[in-house]
């Protein structure tokens, strides 16, 4: 019987000291930066950040302070009942000085701005009545947009003119980026179907529709290598000449994102919204990334192969370093 105890308890002290080592493994948040609002998406320059939210506001960080040095505030909106109401901002990107601010306008229709030397300047207003869902520049003349219903068109900023509209799926848009480039871009949609595009000309380049068979949220892309993140509770993967497979999670994946060598990838694991890392090309899993409070994340993005920042949909930007 004595023996019987004692080999439970040593049972007991392995499975606590497993217990120990992985959490001392988990990663935690170097920073965090606190937006005006619930935020919606971010971009970075330099020492530069700018967090949009849905109180209309673009905050813009200074890194090494933490502190916010600037505040673009869009004009806000007049409610049915004749009430202002602020205007949720949707996207931003950032080119050589210029900052895109894509908004929600009147009976839901979009607002395209352009924050260029203090000033800000309207290029799309909602009585084009376009639903945008995504604006990211292409060059300094060049936007894309993406719409709800799975149009992309390119649009020349000095023209006020959209050099193609090309519709691209029969399902509602699920997310759109850029390759490092900007000559290809990837599109997702509510079918589990992941499209590679030309910039240049909207052509269909390559259709991906094999691991994921339920809405997609999010796309990331880099060196030819695709992760998507699923309804499912799938993470697909695709690479370039290699056979695709996905990761099962136990929750729904809401976000992912990879590094600029297209090495490592990320994903958001759990209903306490921690980030899981893994190996692409093995499959292998690394250390998980613990800071978020349960929200859904929204966006997360590598600056190099070790440092990240990542939002959910609260007030709050988390900073990581890999190492």
């Amino acid at each position: 019987m004595k023996l019987y105890t004692n080999l439970i308890k040593s049972k007991v002290i392995i499975f606590l000291l497993i217990l120990n080592v992985s959490y001392a493994s988990d990663i935690k948040p170097v920073s965090s930066f606190k937006s005006s609002g619930f935020v919606s998406d971010f971009v970075i320059n330099e020492n530069t950040l700018y967090v949009a939210n849905d109180m209309g506001i673009v905050d813009v960080f200074d890194i090494k302070t933490k502190k916010i040095i600037n505040q673009i505030i869009l004009p806000p909106l007049i409610s049915g009942k004749e009430k202002l109401i602020t205007a949720d901002i949707l996207s931003v990107d950032y080119l050589n000085g210029k900052l895109l601010i894509l908004s929600v306008g009147k009976g839901s229709y979009r607002n395209v701005w352009i924050y260029e030397k203090n000033e800000l300047k309207q290029i799309i207003n909602e009585d084009k009545k376009m639903t945008i869902k995504e604006a990211r520049y292409i060059n300094d003349e060049q936007i894309m947009f993406g719409t709800l219903g799975s149009n992309i068109m390119l649009h020349d900023i000095s023209e006020n003119y959209n050099l193609y509209d090309e519709h691209i799926s029969n399902s509602a848009m699920g997310d759109m980026t850029l390759s490092q480039d900007k000559k290809t871009m990837i599109i997702s949609d509510e079918s589990g179907t992941v499209t590679l595009v030309n910039v240049k000309d909207s052509k269909t380049l390559q259709t991906f529709s094999s691991q994921n068979v339920d809405h997609i949220f999010k796309v990331a892309y880099a060196h030819d290598n695709i992760i998507t993140a699923g309804q499912d509770r799938r993470v697909g993967v695709y690479q370039k000449d290699k056979e695709a497979y996905y990761i099962k999670s136990d929750f729904l994946v809401f976000c992912v994102g990879i590094s600029p060598s297209g090495k490592t990838g990320i994903y958001s694991s759990g209903e306490d919204s921690n980030l899981q890392l893994f190996n692409i090309k093995t499959k292998e899993k690394y250390q998980r990334l613990v800071g978020h409070k349960g929200g859904v994340i929204n966006k997360i993005m590598f600056i190099d192969e070790d440092k990240l920042y990542s939002s959910d949909r609260s007030d709050t930007i988390l900073y990581w370093e890999l190492k």
